[in-house]
């Protein structure tokens, strides 16, 4: 059976009804999803700041150890050289093996350099790491809190906002899918959801704009559907408004 007009309109303003309650409900909620999912997205970033750091000393502690093998082989090597100074047979021998006892103690002072570089850069990062960890348990104590402060908030609302989307869901069946579309075309770009609004003191609710007196009166007989001139939003009367808070 085909629907009139004011069918029609009751339909989106009882969908609007629904719709808005839903909205009340998760503007409880207000930015504590987002306020969770940022803290989510600090808390992995943290902790791949944190292993990417302890990866970093990891390496410096490898480094310094390396170059003190390599200070100890320098060390050998420049006994074993000493030993064969004793041994030469000519100057040209001397010389050579007395220029490499110098490399080799150049080496070792290259090596032992570059361990105090590692290790001012270990105690540089060492610092970085701590704040990093401790920024990490202040990011997680914030989540936790967030979490139970959203899971409470959800607890004591899932029921009711549940069985509104059962309630929307069976208000949309009885519209038709030209009129649903623009519904939530408008719903979508409203800031407030507003889509379908009433008539108060001459104005349209959704905007405040003036309506002019005959188009109130058109909206008021309910055979066809208007929009607001300015904010595009549908009209309808108050007396429709009425209807629903007493249904």
């Amino acid at each position: 059976m085909e629907q009139t007009v004011e069918q029609k309109l009751q339909a989106l303003y009882d969908l609007q009804t629904i719709h808005t309650k839903i909205d009340k409900i998760r503007q409880i909620r207000g930015e504590l999803p987002m306020e969770v999912a940022d803290l989510e997205d600090d808390v992995a970033g943290l902790e791949t700041r944190i292993q990417k750091i302890k990866n970093e000393l990891d390496d410096l502690e490898d480094e310094i150890v390396n170059r003190k093998n390599l200070i100890k082989e320098s060390q050998a090597n420049i006994k074993k050289y000493e030993a064969q100074l004793n041994e030469v047979k000519n100057n040209r021998e001397y010389d050579a093996i007395s220029k490499e006892i110098e490399i080799q103690g150049l080496d070792i002072q290259v090596s032992e350099k570059k361990i105090r570089e590692f290790g001012f850069e270990i105690t540089s990062k060492t610092q970085i790491y701590d704040k990093a960890l401790a920024d990490l348990e202040a990011r997680k104590s914030d989540l936790e809190a967030k979490k139970d402060e959203l899971g409470t908030i959800t607890a004591e609302t899932e029921k009711d906002e549940t069985a509104l989307a059962k309630e929307a869901e069976k208000a949309t069946s009885k519209i038709d899918e030209r009129l649903l579309i623009a519904y939530n075309r408008l719903r979508n770009n409203a800031k407030n959801g507003l889509a379908v609004v009433t008539i108060q003191r001459d104005s349209c609710s959704g905007c405040f704009n003036q309506i002019p007196p005959q188009r109130q009166s058109d909206i008021r007989q309910r055979k066809k559907v208007i929009v607001c001139e300015h904010c595009g939003r549908i009209l309808v009367d108050e007396q429709m408004a009425l209807v629903e808070e007493n249904a």
